[in-house]
């Protein structure tokens, strides 16, 4: 089997690590090429949990993937929380840490959700200052990760693609590009996914994305709840054509299956990053 290694992940499949699966990973050690971490599930230390999660962090490797960090947000960045992921970071030796390009919390005011925004130029500017204060603190690049979304700000904007392109240069920072939230906007928003993703400089993907979506009267929902459909296993062949095998995940958060079911969806993400590898 290849190694290709990005940063310090190999290229292939990895999974989400999830609490039902802990004690079977811990047991059977199967072959997994690396686990992300909801880093936000793993900031207090010191109880059995973080103990069972560090010797997963020793067996496998890892990246962090956060999901707090308010990157669009307006008010002043949590500092405190920083230094939480920090410290978890350089506890699990992870290949790098990520985010998303929204906002989740205004004032008081604490979505559970990650909200949209508008993807202007000045906006671009706002989040690319504020990612640059993050990777300072953190000494490190961090990826930004694209949204998917059901609701637009009514401005005219960036096509999304650009619009990423645009912050990842200002920031200097590196991207996560998630395949399914660029098919799920192309089917609530009619927006061309491989066209978006072809606005993406292929050297800054760090890492890539794969989930499963809820089909709706209105649109898709991103819900992480089912299997990769096909038309997301199509894009990810595309993109992966254009950009080289990436370390590529498999995000399956809610009604989470048994492993072995889990484990079937990273070998079919295998296979397509394997051929490019080889080709």
């Amino acid at each position: 089997m290849s190694h290709h290694l990005i940063g310090s992940l190999p290229a292939r499949a990895g999974i989400g690590l999830r609490w039902p699966h802990i004690d079977q990973l811990l047991a059977e050690q199967p072959d997994i090429a690396w686990l992300e971490l909801l880093a936000d599930n793993h900031l207090h230390t010191g109880n059995l949990d973080y103990h069972r999660m560090m010797a997963l962090a020793e067996r496998y490797p890892v990246a962090l993937h956060c999901v707090s960090m308010n990157l669009a947000g307006n008010d002043p960045l949590d500092f405190a929380y920083l230094d939480r992921i920090k410290h978890l970071s350089k506890a699990t030796g992870a290949a790098w840490i990520s985010d998303h390009a929204c906002f989740c919390s205004q004032g008081n005011a604490h979505s559970h959700d990650l909200l949209p925004l508008p993807m202007t130029a000045a906006y671009a500017e706002h989040l690319a200052a504020r990612i640059r204060l993050v990777q300072d603190y953190l000494e490190q690049r961090i990826l930004l990760e694209n949204l998917s979304t059901y609701l637009r700000p009514p401005v005219a904007g960036l096509p999304e693609g650009q619009f990423l392109a645009l912050v990842a240069e200002l920031a200097d920072c590196d991207l996560l590009l998630d395949v399914n939230n660029f098919q799920v906007n192309s089917i609530n928003f009619g927006d061309d996914p491989r066209e978006q993703i072809g606005y993406l400089p292929a050297e800054r993907i760090r890492q890539m994305h794969l989930g499963g979506y809820q089909k709706t009267d209105w649109g898709a929902l991103d819900t992480h709840g089912r299997e990769v459909w096909p038309d997301v296993w199509e894009l990810f062949a595309d993109t992966v054509a254009r950009t080289g095998p990436r370390p590529t995940l498999i995000e399956w958060d809610n009604d989470v299956p048994e492993l072995p079911r889990l484990l079937e969806e990273a070998a079919r993400a295998d296979q397509i990053l394997l051929q490019r590898e080889v080709a």
